[in-house]
């Protein structure tokens, strides 16, 4: 017989994000706070990125020392973090079935975050044709094997992509003392900051190949290369043991899947308002899960945040008798987070991204024609967030129609 267990508040996910969270809502003596994580330590992604530039500017971290200082906060609070349990699925409005080294658990709360995380595209996701040779790995896969286990990954890899994910997997490789053959990158840029990109090609040796896209995988066993197509037709073989496929996030979005959440068409992942409530009553969702993916800094930031929401719910606040207006965005901006709105929102800048760059433009949010709100930024980049403010949530009509949010140039 399964147990059931009851806490306050239910956490799914141990990451920056799920962590703060659980942290402030433990310091506000709600009650019994959990979070739960399937993997058999809690910290999140940053339990295996070595590299630094995690915590404050003025006191740098690198990510596993981040991700013990965040375990260490939430559970210094009070909030209880278990490891090694997975939530398999909806046993109730509010309530979990899950497994773990107790066994299989049903866990009733009063309020639960979904702080699930994303990640990224394997090579079946993106349809690349060929074997199924080992040395095919994604940059979580990569780090973990490297970082956290000490393992050997090859000793010639290809990474695929050219973000500020991608030259993290490529130092990756070269710490397991492995030689980055290339880096591959259907963009005619680096989409990482120019400086980075020069120290990894002029310093360090890595040829960029832009406009280049990897067509099929060969090798019987171990992976033997990678056949990539430049851009002109040409296609060429790369002799490789290693292939690390690098960005393209999706988030983890299987908990609000099958819990019927609503979710949202750009960023595939829940569907929230302002203060990161979902489409059920009584479900949050924070972090990654939301937009994939932004830095451990603006997860760990949401998770304060979500705390404040939860904590007026659980405080008897009364639950807005809509679930916001729709924010919806107009080519080249792919997505928006949060993606509802209230004209109670305030606090939490929503972020945006967009599919070009433009040189000062401007953007634009409307509702039935009216302007709610103008503002105009240096540049826009496909690989960098756009903050937009919250002082406009006032204006909306809770009543109209969707607000849009455009960005032209000036």
């Amino acid at each position: 017989m399964t147990a059931v267990r009851e806490v306050d508040v239910l956490i799914v996910g141990a990451g920056p994000a799920g962590l703060a969270a659980a942290a402030r809502l433990a310091a506000a003596r709600v009650g019994r706070v959990e979070v739960l994580d399937r993997e058999q330590q809690a910290g999140g992604v940053p339990r295996h990125c070595a590299h630094g530039g995690y915590g404050s500017p003025l006191r740098p971290l690198s990510g596993p020392a981040y991700a013990r200082l965040l375990v260490t906060a939430a559970e210094g609070a009070g909030a209880v973090v278990r490891t090694g349990v997975t939530a398999l699925d909806w046993a109730g409005p509010l309530a979990l079935g899950t497994v773990g080294p107790r066994g299989h658990e049903t866990i009733r709360a009063r309020a639960v975050v979904l702080a699930t995380g994303a990640r990224e595209r394997p090579r079946s996701a993106r349809l690349v044709p060929g074997t199924r040779p080992a040395g095919v790995l994604t940059t979580g896969e990569l780090q973990q094997a490297v970082h956290l286990y000490g393992q050997r990954i090859g000793e010639r890899a290809v990474v695929v992509g050219a973000e500020d994910v991608s030259y993290a997997a490529a130092a990756t490789v070269r710490a397991a003392g492995a030689v980055v053959v290339a880096m591959v990158t259907e963009g005619s840029r680096a989409q990482t900051m120019p400086a980075r990109a020069a120290d990894a090609r002029l310093r360090q040796g890595i040829p960029l190949l832009t406009g280049t896209t990897v067509t099929e995988l060969l090798g019987h066993g171990r992976l033997s290369g990678v056949r990539v197509r430049h851009r002109d037709g040409r296609t060429a073989v790369l002799p490789c043991d290693t292939v690390v496929f690098t960005g393209d996030f999706v988030p983890e979005h299987e908990l609000a899947r099958r819990g019927r959440l609503i979710l949202d068409c750009g960023t595939r992942g829940p569907a929230v308002d302002g203060s990161l409530r979902t489409s059920r009553p009584g479900v949050f969702a924070v972090g990654s899960v939301l937009h994939p993916v932004e830095s451990a800094a603006t997860a760990a930031r949401e998770g304060a945040h979500v705390a404040g929401a939860v904590l007026e719910t659980l405080g008897g606040a009364e639950r807005p008798g809509h679930d916001g207006v729709p924010l919806l965005v107009d080519p080249p901006l792919r997505w928006i987070a949060p993606n509802r709105v209230t004209p109670a929102d305030r606090g939490l800048p929503y972020l945006l991204r967009t599919t070009a760059p433009l040189y000062r433009p401007l953007l634009q949010v409307t509702q039935d024609g009216r302007t709610l709100h103008r503002q105009g930024f240096l540049r826009a980049l496909p690989h960098r967030t756009l903050t937009l403010g919250a002082r406009w949530t006032h204006r909306v009509d809770p009543g109209g129609g969707p607000v849009r949010v455009r960005l032209t140039d000036r």
